[in-house]
């Protein structure tokens, strides 16, 4: 790609943007180039102005080397307002060998202001596109949290992405005008100096591929490579009951059903969910440490480690950042210590707790906990909290918030939105620190974040997993159809309905789930599989390990080694068909140059015929000569589909009512490896 940058009568502005993957021109219909609100105080209504780049005059521009040893060219341009005592420095990155380039600004003042809000990128295109555009910042409201924020912008003809590199950024578009921002509202001190985060512009050969060339640019920017996390979690086991002597039970149990008897590979994690901590009010003192271990484990959890150790595998632990689960009666008591506590957890921008809890979380990983599930941000899936006092956050006093709760339903009103922005943004940061301090610990260390998160793909440089977002740990129905149609709808809201850009390899959704012996063999296979063939490279298994009959275990084993077979897919897995919710066929599909796979669920009580082209917009590569062989994990396929595939082929499928089919593609001719998404990378980079 090429940005085309001209200083004219002192003023920068971005001239054209060249995509060379798909030959298109972009021509800005206006160019503000970035945009600075600043104000005297966020609580100084009528203070507050908007500075872009024609409010500058540039000073200087000079190229450099790129930090990140790579080649490729480094401007950057110094920017001056004088009347306002302001200084920008905007540096603009572009490597040989990527396919999106960065841009970031330095902010320095001569006096004391406050710095609302910063838009890295304020540029106007005719295809202009927001995606995602729902906006509910709610305090109360049961699956009601879609604060919309960290998700790209695109232009639709002209093939390009756009976004912040930062979880909580708010980017929008406004009468075709991209706004790819975020607030801040902190002061910027005289002679401070304030670096924002980067925004990023990619591109990619065809528009209705956008979103294969975005996912491959996650891939590369996201803080470890994707792994596939097969791990075990005592809740459904045990629920808050779980000891170290039950734990210890079950992680032998299923470490000699699965893999010493049906040979899987050791399990990368056994973890103890809610239940070990030390939250009674009577007894525990967190005055000096949060999250202490109770009676029923040792201090440093020193038999769990054995037994995982034992199992060639590590320990994981579950805990609440907020304390709203599991530490909930814990908050009064922090209270009076002194630490920074919301109306129904604790407070996200707290200085004193925060500090606290990644005091507790890093001795915790540096006692060997290597993997971490956060339960609890800003909430949960039913209440929300935020911090209305300015504790490390912006204050807005002028909003008349007395009398407020901090998980008031009246704050569900639009009009308070830009304060629990505000707090959503500090409390996002804070949380950040705390994740590169565990990532510093543990290079390796594997963090999933759940109730209380939100669905940005920028959050992957800095965790591995979030949850799917508004939906209930346990899956909704009557039988195994039921819940399959209650979860895959979740994955169509969010994104078939919503389009929300967040890779589905990502997503923590708390299946596969086996509490008894209440169904067939075939009814558990077939859902097992449905349930793989989503692509998430995190599989946490909620089974009742005493409960599990001998097929079972022959089962998930199975299901165990197909995942470990596909993985390399799920780089590029994408749902196909159409809505569960209304008892349309859909399925999975991923694929990479030497192999993919198709799942397919009938969900209706009526047989349906299926038609799909196999073709790029199910993930194949356009590779003509290659012939794919059909087999399925499964059992036989017959004569309901070909042997073999090509590229632009037609596959038909009869599905019967309820019915659930998984087929595997290989080319069994290739000399190819299967390497993960080097199909996506070909395309984009």
């Amino acid at each position: 790609m090429v940005r085309t940058l001209e200083v004219n009568n002192g003023v920068l502005a971005t001239q054209s943007i060249y995509n060379k993957l798909s030959g298109k021109m972009l021509t800005p219909l206006s160019c503000e180039e970035f945009a600075l609100r600043i104000s005297e105080g966020t609580d100084k209504e009528g203070t507050g102005r908007t500075l872009t780049a024609k409010d500058f005059t540039v000073l200087s521009v000079s190229d450099y080397v790129l930090m990140s040893n790579k080649k490729g060219h480094g401007y950057r341009f110094v920017l001056n307002n004088k009347k306002e005592e302001l200084s920008v420095t905007i540096s603009y990155e572009l490597a040989e060998d990527e396919s999106f380039c960065h841009k970031y600004l330095q902010i320095r003042s001569g006096k004391d202001v406050t710095l609302e809000r910063v838009d890295v990128e304020s540029i106007s295109f005719a295809d202009a596109r927001q995606n995602y555009t729902t906006k509910e910042i709610t305090a109360q409201g049961a699956a009601r949290w879609k604060p919309g924020l960290g998700q790209p912008l695109y232009t639709t003809k002209t093939a390009t992405y756009w976004g912040i590199e930062f979880p909580a950024a708010t980017n929008f578009v406004t009468d075709q005008k991209m706004s790819c921002g975020y607030l801040r509202g902190c002061g910027l001190s005289k002679g401070e100096e304030y670096t924002t985060y980067k925004s990023v512009v990619g591109v990619a050969d065809d528009p209705a591929y956008l979103d294969d060339a975005f996912y491959a640019y996650i891939n590369k920017i996201r803080k470890r490579p994707l792994r596939l996390q097969i791990q075990y979690n005592s809740w459904f086991d045990f629920g808050k009951s779980v000891s170290a002597r039950t734990f210890t039970a079950s992680v032998r149990k299923v470490n000699n059903e699965l893999v010493l008897e049906r040979g899987c590979t050791p399990l990368n994690a056994y973890v103890i969910d809610d239940g070990w901590q030390h939250a009674d009010p009577a007894t525990a003192d967190w005055s000096g440490k949060v999250w202490t271990v109770n009676s029923k484990f040792s201090s440093d959890f020193s038999e769990s480690r054995q037994a995982v150790k034992e199992a060639n595998s590590k320990l994981g632990l579950w805990l609440s950042p907020a304390s709203i689960l599991g530490g909930l009666k814990m908050v009064p008591k922090m209270r009076e210590y002194g630490y920074e506590s919301l109306s129904y957890g604790m407070s996200m921008t707290g200085a004193v707790y925060m500090q606290k809890l990644e005091d507790r979380v890093v001795e915790l990983a540096s006692g060997g906990v290597s993997y971490f599930k956060f339960d609890g941000l800003f909430g949960h899936l039913n209440i929300r909290d935020f911090e209305l006092q300015g504790r490390g956050t912006a204050a807005m006093p002028q909003l008349g918030l007395e009398g407020f709760s901090s998980n008031d339903e009246r704050l569900n009103d639009s009009r308070y939105d830009e304060l629990k922005l505000y707090y959503l943004t500090a409390g996002t940061e804070r949380l950040m620190k705390i994740f590169n301090r565990l990532g510093e610990v543990n290079p390796d260390i594997f963090i999933a974040i759940t109730n209380g998160a939100y669905l940005s793909p920028w959050w992957l440089q800095y965790v591995d997993v979030v949850w799917l977002i508004n939906a209930g740990d346990a899956a909704k129905g009557n039988n195994r159809n039921g819940e399959l149609v209650y979860r895959d709808n979740v994955y169509h809201q969010i994104w078939k309905e919503e389009n929300t850009k967040f890779p589905m390899n990502s997503v923590f959704n708390h299946e596969p789930k086996k509490t008894g012996p209440d169904e067939t063999p075939e009814a558990f296979r077939d859902y097992l599989y449905m349930n793989l063939s989503r692509g998430t490279g995190f599989i946490e298994l909620y089974i009742k390990t005493e409960k599990l009959s001998y097929s079972d275990w022959d089962i998930l084993a199975d299901g165990l080694k197909w995942a470990q077979k596909v993985f390399p897919l799920f780089h590029n897995v994408r749902m196909h068909g159409g809505s569960p919710r209304d008892n349309e066929v859909y399925g999975y599909s991923a694929w990479n140059k030497t192999q993919g796979y198709l799942s397919f669920h009938n969900p209706s009580e009526k047989e349906q015929t299926y038609n799909v082209m196999l073709d790029r917009s199910l993930g194949l590569l356009p590779e003509t000569d290659m012939v794919y062989h059909v087999s399925s994990p499964l059992g036989s396929v017959g004569s309901r589909v070909k042997a073999s595939y090509r590229y632009g082929d037609m596959l038909s499928l009869t599905l019967k009512p309820g019915e659930i089919t998984v087929l595997d593609f290989t080319n069994l001719a290739s000399s190819f490896s299967s390497l993960g998404n080097e199909g996506i990378s070909s395309i984009c980079d």
